[in-house]
């Protein structure tokens, strides 16, 4: 049973070609950033010729009759506040996935299989928490579950910039569980609340751009992390706890985006707006 109707798309190679040596190019430059720094060549070359590349494959999908990858997503106000929302999200999830597993082996001693553990409970909850969420959702709508989520990351971020040696596990585990809850009042919502807000037609497209963004968002957020907290060490660099310094300057950053991403959320529509936007959509 076809959603919507079937066309005989031509794929576009040249936009094809375009889009995966840009998009290759730059998640490549911005993912070795972390590791070699912003100066080395390589780095800021990939991720410019990348920029560039990605440029003129967005001038080109504008004006395509038929584009691989159809930005008028973008026109629609709420998938284009979602998708910042993303951005901020993605982020800081990748970036965390990072950062605290490096702050408990290097500066706290604990094992990978130990790193890895702490991970485990949050994982499970939000997994168990998706279909709580979603019933939330058709309830109350997004605006609500994005408050309440952001505001859980915003806090469990604010929770370790004030780390030391002596921080116990069971904290950081618990620190870790408040994110997860955190996160799990945000991910499915988003991805429901911006797919919605799209007409039948462009639904792929939404899916197709989420999901470009998402991998950029993580790559470009763990980069631009990992470089703060390479800088951040060499400052301390005189100080015995220097990575732990550090991890709490990387974890301020972090938690400064995260309350840009709590502003962005008083522009979401309430329930009663959304409806009146989804209902506009569907009959256009």
């Amino acid at each position: 049973m076809n959603v919507t109707e079937t066309e005989n798309a031509k794929l576009d190679i040249g936009s094809m070609l375009l889009s995966t040596t840009g998009f290759a190019l730059l998640l490549f430059g911005f993912s070795s950033a972390g590791s070699k720094g912003w100066s080395d060549p390589i780095v800021w070359s990939t991720t410019l010729i990348g920029l560039i590349i990605v440029s003129i494959f967005c001038r080109v999908q504008i004006r395509s009759n038929n584009p691989l990858l159809n930005l008028n997503v973008f026109h629609y106000r709420m998938f284009s506040i979602t998708t910042i929302i993303n951005v901020v999200v993605t982020i800081l999830m990748y970036a965390d996935l990072i950062l605290l597993p490096m702050f408990l082996q290097d500066s706290r001693g604990f094992t990978a299989l130990q790193a890895g553990i702490l991970l485990f409970p949050g994982a499970a909850i939000n997994a168990a928490l998706s279909p709580v969420t979603g019933i939330l959702q058709d309830k109350y709508g997004p605006k609500p579950l994005f408050f309440i989520g952001i505001s859980l990351v915003a806090v469990s971020m604010l929770a370790v910039t004030n780390l030391t040696e002596a921080t116990t596990y069971l904290y950081l585990l618990l620190r870790t569980v408040v994110l997860r809850i955190g996160l799990s009042f945000i991910t499915m919502p988003l991805n429901a609340a911006a797919l919605n807000s799209l007409p039948l037609e462009l639904g792929s497209h939404g899916s197709a751009v989420n999901n470009t963004i998402r991998q950029l968002a993580g790559a470009m957020g763990t980069a631009v992390v990992i470089t703060v907290y390479s800088i951040q060490t060499k400052a301390h660099y005189h100080e015995h706890d220097a990575t732990v310094l550090a991890t709490n300057d990387a974890y301020k950053l972090m938690f400064i985006i995260s309350l840009l991403a709590l502003i962005v959320v008083f522009f979401v529509p309430g329930r009663k707006k959304e409806l009146e936007l989804e209902q506009h959509i569907r009959r256009d």
